[in-house]
């Protein structure tokens, strides 16, 4: 059975950071691209960031560019959402999930966690 479990969300001030954390079971997590999604209340899923099998290659969405980081440590099947110079529209649910491919980063993803929430105040 296929598990993923975020964390590390939380409530931060404006200009602060957070690490989110996804941890994967159930599947080769090591083999395939994970991505990060959010969700503001109101607001459809959109995406994040994402990052290959082996870290090597990221992609990330132009309102998180240059302050988002994405990286993996497949030796503890974890995927980690580094955020910096957050901002008050960054608040939302943040949800990680799995594509199964090894090669292509843009959804549709195929194995969803449940979301952890992070709230930015100004």
């Amino acid at each position: 059975q296929v598990q993923l479990v975020e964390s590390g969300g939380e409530l931060v001030q404006a200009g602060g950071s957070l690490r989110l954390s996804c941890a994967g079971s159930g599947l080769s997590f090591s083999s395939y691209a994970v991505g990060w999604f959010r969700q503001a209340p109101g607001k459809e899923r959109e995406f994040v960031a994402a990052v290959n099998y082996s870290g090597g290659r990221t992609l990330f969405a132009d309102s998180v560019k240059g302050r988002f980081t994405i990286s993996r440590d497949n030796a503890k099947n974890t995927v980690y959402l580094q955020m910096n110079s957050l901002k008050p529209e960054d608040t939302a649910v943040y949800y990680c999930a799995v594509k199964i491919s090894r090669v292509a980063l843009t959804p549709p993803y195929d194995y969803w966690g449940r979301g952890t929430q992070v709230t930015v105040s100004s």
